[in-house]
């Protein structure tokens, strides 16, 4: 562990007390710089964005070493903590850990998805077990590490009381060592309130449609991020500049666009 990523650390844990923490989600390192200029006290890499961005599908598609070398640069573009989102852990739990610690990152999101497709959730004591080795390659590492559990079951159709379900992954996951829930696919207030005071701190992932911040934060969310939209935004503005160039021969979308020195200092 070196002085950087202990101080790092530190810096990261003590952003999820008080205020909401907001992460926009990087996938390279002009993502990351920007957002880092934008005031983002800390950074939150999206693995479907990374995955996209280096000519893959996201779902582990990408893989362990690429995708650790991804977080690795965005790492350096930034002064701020970056929490690595490892997706389900490409099949070695502590040996990605390790990785992405080493490759100085301070959190990461680990899902009981198994990121294959069509694939069940993993159940509450078999992703209990994967944080816990999550937390001892942290520990053994020295690096207090944020274990970000997330939780894909509103977004894979589990049926009965969901929220029930998440409930109960929360204190099962909080006593195997995790620092915070992630719940994707949640945007009812009501249940969000319910969830942000269980054991663990609330993050959700907003977007288009969802409450806003200030909403978010007085039903008690201690975290605010937004996955892979920031990157399918900007891919969305790439086809209509393409698709605007190559019909009509005009450049209206190109109108607007970062002055190139302001992002070239950026990575100076």
């Amino acid at each position: 562990m070196t002085p950087t990523t202990d101080t790092r650390a530190a810096r990261f844990r003590a952003l999820h007390q008080g205020t909401v923490l907001v992460l926009p989600n990087a996938w390279d390192a002009a993502s990351a710089a920007l957002i880092e200029a934008a005031g983002a006290q800390a950074v939150a890499t999206t693995s479907a964005g990374v995955s996209w961005a280096n000519g893959a599908p996201d779902a582990q598609g990408l893989g362990r070493e690429r995708m650790v070398a991804a977080v690795a640069v965005i790492v350096a573009a930034v002064t701020v903590p970056v929490t690595a989102d490892i997706e389900s852990g490409y099949g070695d739990v502590a040996g990605t850990v390790r990785a992405v610690i080493e490759a100085g990152a301070v959190g990461v999101n680990l899902e009981d998805s198994p990121g294959l497709d069509g694939a069940p959730l993993l159940s509450r004591g078999d992703q209990a077990r994967r944080i816990a080795e999550a937390r001892a390659a942290a520990d053994a590492a020295g690096v207090d590490l944020f274990v970000n559990a997330r939780t894909d079951v509103y977004l894979a159709g589990v049926l009965g009381d969901r929220l029930a379900e998440v409930e109960e992954r929360a204190r099962v996951y909080a006593e195997a060592g995790a620092d915070g829930l992630f719940v994707p696919g949640l945007l009812d207030l009501d249940a969000i309130a319910r969830l942000a005071g269980g054991p663990l701190p609330l993050n959700v992932m907003a977007g288009p449609g969802a409450p806003p911040v200030e909403r978010l934060a007085e039903a008690g969310v201690a975290r605010v991020s937004v996955g892979s939209a920031i990157a399918q935004a900007a891919y969305a503005c790439a086809a209509r500049a393409a698709g605007e160039l190559l019909g009509g021969g005009t450049y209206e979308t190109l109108a607007g666009g970062l002055d190139y020195g302001r992002l070239n200092s950026l990575l100076g």
